[in-house]
């Protein structure tokens, strides 16, 4: 039998094609094409066109980058909330909005306008170099050049002319807004009277068979249920991991050494005083001319008198951000000057003077009046960095093909992680999870698409390892359960301490509460002040500590006729009984008047913005067809 298949291997081989090939049409062209619809599904739509999947998994990244460089130590498990996911996904509603009503309204921005802005703008004063031109050190820090920067702001202030008009047209008096302030922060005189159930707990007695009833009650079973867990095995595959296993030589170390000789060099700055005389290029070139004559004859000037520079620069120069520090443009590197500019002081000698410059803003000449950095590190006394950025530059490299490996080999041989382990020197790791991250879980085992595999019924039921997941950045994990324990309730002897505490809470909590609710009667029929507190003023400004319920209580309650009494539920088995006594006008000194009619006209330009965005969306059609949940995660 097996030497007719061998002798006939060509003819195997084409009924094996007639087989798969049909195969791959009804299912692989489905599951491609399946794949292919699901990222280019419309999530929302906006005029008719629609924001896809991996338009909002694209801004979902954004913004979750944006908030790690903000917030580099806030917990990884927030960025992939429901909450930030439909956030994100209301930012590009919302701009794709602007961007629909920018076009309707042919709103554009001019380059005069545009570098106007720039140039006046003090928001965008620490962009701007000496010279008024832009930082492009700044700006490559952020991951664009000139012409990226300058195009998202033209767009950005494009879609500012939008809402301009209507954000900026509140009109807000001062009555108008001493009347919303006086009411806001309105003073009322208080007297207080706490029922706490700790008080009250010494003098209640708890038999066996009312623990026993408690623990029995169905509606207190959820208290005492031992949640779902699994024991897990699990392999992390990353680049700390990957690092252990790279090699590399002397030889390595050396020729990294002087590929990144800037990196271990000290940056050459240089500072230097100049005397601008302007000339604009849309000058005349008589203008032009005139112009360059002033300045050479303010260069002969200098250099008969090198040590009178800056005060020549003070009455002559005509740049005004350094005229009046005599010319002086303190410390700076390559790239922070415009270039002709940078040519001339980076060929300069200390003390030296240079010819007259062209520059697009006229003509200059320089005085080179100091030199610090360019001084290179050793290579022994930076070897361990080296070493260390070595190390991760093969491991990345190495990871791709890493990750491509672990994939295949837990998905392979799915009854072990060992075989993978082995393979990758990697170390087989243990835990006990539940469905959602414990507190004080981190890295993979804070990763809710981990904890889903391992809840899954492939995991669950087949002891099968999950698929390999992207845990992280350059993180991969793979798990696979060795013990699941089912929710259940825990026997009444291990918990009989917590179920004992429980009633003897509830009950503690009734009697506090009876107990305030009669004193709240005597009171409301005339009783006596015993037990209140001295009366306090409380306000929104001066909270003096009262919970927020109950500080809410106080000033939401009618004191048209006083004393007036309420009583509430504080929570924290702690009841409250209040009694107004006097109504008194906003602290003045609290808010100052002028500053009051700001904020309140602020506020309405808010609400009276966000009502147009509202109009807009209306108008546009905006339909979001996606739960916030519905993102895709991305790698935390």
């Amino acid at each position: 039998m097996f030497e007719y298949v061998r002798k006939h291997n060509r003819l195997f081989q084409l009924i094996l094609l007639i087989l798969i090939v049909p195969s791959f049409v009804l299912v692989g062209v489905e599951g491609y094409t399946s794949l292919m619809d699901s990222s280019n599904k419309g999530v929302a739509t906006v005029d008719g066109r629609k924001i896809t999947q991996v338009e909002w998994d694209a801004a979902h990244r954004q913004q979750v980058d944006r908030m790690r460089q903000q917030m580099p130590n806030l917990d990884a498990k927030l960025f992939d909330s429901p909450e930030v996911r439909r956030e994100a996904l209301d930012g590009l509603v919302r701009d794709r909005v602007m961007q629909a009503a920018a076009a309707e309204q042919h709103l554009v921005v001019s380059d005069e306008r545009l570098s106007q802005i720039f140039r006046n703008d003090p928001q965008f004063a620490f962009l701007r170099n000496p010279d008024g031109t832009l930082n492009k050190g700044l700006i490559a820090a952020q991951g664009m050049n000139s012409q990226m920067f300058l195009e998202r702001l033209r767009q950005d202030l494009t879609l500012r002319q939008v809402t301009a008009g209507v954000g900026g047209s509140t009109i807000a008096s001062t009555a108008n807004s001493a009347m919303a302030f006086d009411a806001l922060l309105q003073q009322r005189e208080v007297q207080m009277q706490r029922f706490d159930a700790r008080d009250f707990a010494a003098g209640i007695q708890i038999t066996e068979a009312q623990i026993e009833a408690f623990y029995k009650d169905s509606a207190n079973a959820a208290q005492f249920q031992k949640p779902e867990s699994a024991q897990i095995q699990y392999l992390v595959l990353d680049l700390e991991a990957l690092k252990a296993g790279v090699s590399f030589s002397e030889e390595d170390l050396r020729k990294y050494y002087a590929e990144n000789a800037s990196r271990y060099s000290v940056a050459e700055e240089r500072r230097a005083s100049h005397v601008l005389i302007k000339a604009e290029k849309s000058a005349s070139a008589d203008e032009r001319s005139k112009a360059k004559a002033r300045a050479e004859e303010l260069l002969t000037q200098a250099r008969k008198n090198p040590s009178g520079f800056a005060d020549l620069a003070r009455k002559n120069s005509q740049d005004e951000g350094s005229a009046a520090n005599g010319g002086d443009l303190d410390f700076f590197g390559r790239g922070a000057m415009v270039k002709v500019f940078e040519d001339a002081v980076f060929a300069l000698k200390s003390g030296e003077i240079s010819n007259v410059v062209e520059s697009e803003y006229g003509y200059h000449f320089i005085q080179l009046t100091g030199i610090r950095g360019g001084d290179k590190k050793a290579f022994e006394a930076v070897r361990p960095e080296i070493e260390s950025e070595v190390r991760k530059q093969l491991a990345q490299r190495r990871y791709s093909e890493a990750a491509e490996q672990f994939s295949n080999l837990v998905y392979e041989q799915s009854d072990s992680l060992q075989p993978a382990a082995e393979k990758l020197k990697l170390t087989v790791q243990t835990a006990t999870v539940q469905r959602t991250p414990l507190p004080g879980a981190s890295g993979p085992l804070a990763s809710p698409k981990l904890l889903e595999a391992v809840f899954g019924n492939e995991a669950l039921r087949n002891k099968r390892n999950t698929e390999a997941l992207e845990t992280g950045s350059s993180q991969m994990t793979a798990a696979r359960v060795v013990e699941h324990k089912p929710s259940h309730l825990q026997p009444l002897a291990e918990v009989h301490d917590k179920v004992r505490a429980q009633l003897l809470r509830k009950l503690a909590t009734a009697e506090a509460v009876k107990a305030g609710q009669l004193r709240l009667a005597a009171l409301q029929k005339g009783g006596d002040e015993a037990g209140l507190s001295a009366p306090v003023v409380v306000s929104r400004a001066m909270p003096r500590d009262l919970p927020r319920k109950v500080l809410d209580a106080v000033l939401v309650a009618d004191a048209s006729k006083l004393p007036a009494v309420i009583g509430l539920d504080a929570g924290e088995g702690v009841y409250v009984v209040a009694r107004l006594t006097k109504v008194l006008p906003r602290d003045p000194a609290v808010v100052d008047a002028s500053r009051a009619a700001e904020q309140y006209a602020q506020a309405w330009n808010v609400a009276e913005g966000e009502a147009f965005v509202d109009a807009l969306k209306a108008r546009f059609k905006v339909q979001v067809k996606a739960p916030a949940a519905a993102a895709s995660s991305p790698s935390l």
